[in-house]
C-alpha cells in the first residue's frame, strides 16, 4: 500500500515518545524523574471542573457552531481587550481543538506548496511538520545563546526570499523559555510589514512569565495587526492540557477560512469543555496566579543547580516553564545523550535535535521540586562520567 507523500516526510513527537518511555519504565516499577512533556502538574482548578460538569447534567453535549459557542467567542474577545489591548470581533475568533489544532488551522489557511515560512531555532517541534504537511517549506533561523536564543530582525531579513509568506513567532517560547521585549518584536514587525508577510504569533505561555518580563501580543504593534494570527489556549495557564481547546484571533478573512475548514475536518470543539473554557477566562484568576508562583520557585531552583554543573550552560528563562541546557561541550549528541540518561540514571529529557538544536536538551520544570531535586543530582551525577 503506498502512503500519501505528506504522511511520510512527518517525523514523529520526540516529546511524546520521550515521555511514553519515561511512563513505560515507571510502569515497570523504576524510579524515574521525568523532565519531559510539557504539562502543568497540577490538577485543573475546580471551577472549570464544575462548569464541564454542569454543562454535562444539563445536556449540554450537542454539537455547537463549528467555531464555537457564540458566549466563548465574546469571552475570548472580552479577554483579548482586556488582557492583550486587542480589539478582536467576535467573527474574528475561532475556537479550536486546542492551541495545535488553532496553529495548524491557521498555517493549512494561509500556507499554498512552494511558501516559505520563517521559523527561529530552537523551535517547537510541531511548527515545521505543520508546515510541511501545509506543502510549505520551513525555513530556519538558528538563534544564538548570547542573544537569550532569540531571532534578531537581522537575521529575519537574511533569511527572507520572495517565496516568504510567514514567519512564526512565539514568545514565551518552548523550548527556551525566551520572551522578546516591545522592541525587539517591533523591530522584526517592521520588516514583515515592509514585505507583508504573515505573522503566526503564539502566545499559548502568556500568563506564565517572571523577574518582571511583560509579554506583549504582536499584534497590538503598529503595522501588524492586519498581518498577525494571535493563538492561544486554555492547555498551560489553566493546566487543561486534556481538554483539547485552544483559539485564535485573526483578520476577519483569515479567521473566515480557517472556520470553512474546521468545519470540514473536526467540526466544533467539545461542547461541555467549551462551558470549562468560558469559566477559566471568566472565574476566579487565583489559581493561575498561584501555579505561575510555584513555577517561579522551581525555575530558580532548576537554574542555580544546572548553572553549577561544569561544562554545560544555561540562559535564565522568562517565561514559559522549560530550561534549554547547553551540552555541547560534553561530545554527545543530544539524542544519545538523552537515551543513556534515561536508561542509566533513569531521568528523563528530550533532545534538543527536536527543536533544532542538536547541542542542546531540553527540561520542563512542571513537575515538583521533589522530582526536580532528585532528577538533577543523577543528571548532575551524569554528566560527571562523560
Amino acid at each position: 500500500m503506498e502512503l500519501a507523500n505528506r504522511a511520510t516526510i512527518l517525523t514523529p513527537s520526540l516529546t511524546l515518545s520521550i515521555d511514553s518511555k519515561a511512563k513505560a519504565m515507571k510502569a515497570e516499577g523504576i524510579d524515574v524523574c521525568g523532565f519531559g512533556a510539557g504539562e502543568p502538574d497540577f490538577d485543573t482548578p475546580e471551577h472549570i471542573k464544575a462548569a464541564a460538569q454542569a454543562a454535562i447534567e444539563a445536556g449540554f453535549t450537542k454539537y455547537t457552531p463549528s467555531s464555537g459557542t457564540p458566549e466563548l467567542r465574546q469571552a475570548i474577545a472580552d479577554k483579548f481587550q482586556a488582557d492583550n489591548g486587542l480589539a478582536y470581533k467576535p467573527s474574528q475568533i475561532i475556537v479550536s481543538n486546542g492551541a495545535k489544532h488553532s496553529c495548524y488551522n491557521a498555517i493549512l489557511a494561509t500556507i499554498q506548496p512552494g511558501d516559505e515560512v520563517i521559523i527561529p531555532a530552537p523551535y517547537w517541534l510541531s511548527y515545521p511538520e505543520m508546515v510541511r504537511l501545509a506543502g510549505g517549506e520551513p525555513v530556519f533561523v538558528q538563534t544564538k545563546e548570547e542573544n537569550g536564543w532569540k531571532m534578531t530582525s537581522d537575521e529575519f531579513q537574511d533569511a527572507m526570499t520572495p517565496r516568504t509568506k510567514m514567519v512564526i513567532i512565539n514568545s514565551p517560547g518552548n523550548p527556551t523559555g525566551a520572551v522578546y521585549t516591545k522592541e525587539e518584536l517591533q523591530a522584526i514587525i517592521d520588516v514583515a510589514v515592509d514585505e507583508e508577510i504573515l505573522i503566526l504569533s503564539d502566545e499559548i505561555y502568556e500568563k506564565l512569565v517572571y523577574d518582571g518580563a511583560q509579554h506583549v501580543s504582536v499584534a497590538t504593534l503598529p503595522g501588524a495587526y492586519d498581518l498577525t494570527i494571535t493563538i492561544n489556549g486554555f492547555s498551560k495557564a489553566y493546566s487543561m492540557t486534556g481538554w483539547r481547546l485552544g483559539y485564535l484571533g485573526a483578520p476577519e478573512p483569515i479567521a473566515k477560512a480557517i472556520d470553512a475548514i474546521q468545519s470540514h475536518s473536526t467540526s466544533n470543539p467539545c461542547s461541555f469543555a467549551q462551558k470549562g473554557g468560558f469559566a477559566a477566562l471568566k472565574g476566579d484568576q487565583q489559581p493561575v496566579v498561584d501555579m505561575r508562583d510555584e513555577f517561579d520557585l522551581r525555575r530558580n531552583y532548576m537554574v542555580n543547580r544546572l548553572g553549577s554543573i561544569p561544562r554545560i550552560s544555561v540562559v535564565k528563562p522568562q517565561g514559559a516553564f522549560y530550561v534549554l541546557v547547553n551540552i555541547s561541550q560534553l561530545g554527545l549528541s543530544s539524542t544519545n545523550f538523552a537515551d543513556r540518561l534515561l536508561s542509566k540514571h533513569h531521568v528523563a529529557v528530550v533532545p534538543g535535535v527536536a527543536f533544532g538544536n542538536d547541542g542542546t536538551v531540553r527540561l520542563s520544570y512542571a513537575t515538583s521540586l521533589d522530582v526536580i531535586k532528585k532528577g538533577l543530582d543523577r543528571f548532575e551525577e551524569f554528566t560527571k562520567t562523560l
